[in-house]
């Protein structure tokens, strides 16, 4: 079974089958659908699938993701992205209802020291330039512009996407 990851108010964990909900709520949300790039979420065979992957890799000590629990109610979620040469690049998103409480800034803060503890020596994560509340989450956390951007296609939208990372 995966390490838990505790912070102040937080408990980094593996995603249950009694989180599905929350989780596929979380997922089909709008205001999400805007800035992490979901699949369209409106058959319940994709939600079904979608929630069960994010289940069994949560489980795993095969790659870095977990939940995001608050009194343990299912959150968000953190998530490894990429994962080479020593270095991480994480994702995350909070529920909306749960945004400007500071608990992305915690996940992420307590996800770093986690993987500097493992060994990584950098962890990186990028945001949509239009999406300045997951720009000043990465500054919280120590985080510096690398310099890289990308421009990624979603929704029909091509959007700027800043990198920025944290070294141990």
């Amino acid at each position: 079974m995966k390490k838990e990851i505790l912070t102040k108010r937080l408990r980094l964990s593996g995603i249950r089958e009694e989180d599905k909900t929350d989780l596929i709520r979380i997922l089909s949300d709008d205001e999400v659908g805007k800035t992490y790039m979901v699949p369209d979420m409106s058959g319940k065979e994709t939600k079904d699938k979608l929630f069960d992957r994010f289940r069994e890799l949560s489980q795993s000590d095969d790659r870095f993701m977990y939940g995001i629990f608050l009194q343990n109610r299912l959150i968000g979620f953190i998530h490894e992205v990429e994962n080479k040469d020593g270095e991480v690049e994480l994702g995350y998103v909070i529920d909306p209802a749960h945004k400007g409480n500071g608990y992305a800034s915690e996940a992420l803060a307590a996800s770093a020291k986690a993987l500097f503890e493992k060994g990584y020596k950098a962890v990186t994560a990028g945001a949509f330039e239009e999406n300045p509340a997951s720009l000043r989450v990465m500054e919280k956390c120590g985080m510096k512009p690398t310099g890289q951007t990308e421009d990624i296609e979603y929704r029909g939208t091509t959007h700027k996407c800043i990198y920025m990372k944290v070294e141990k």
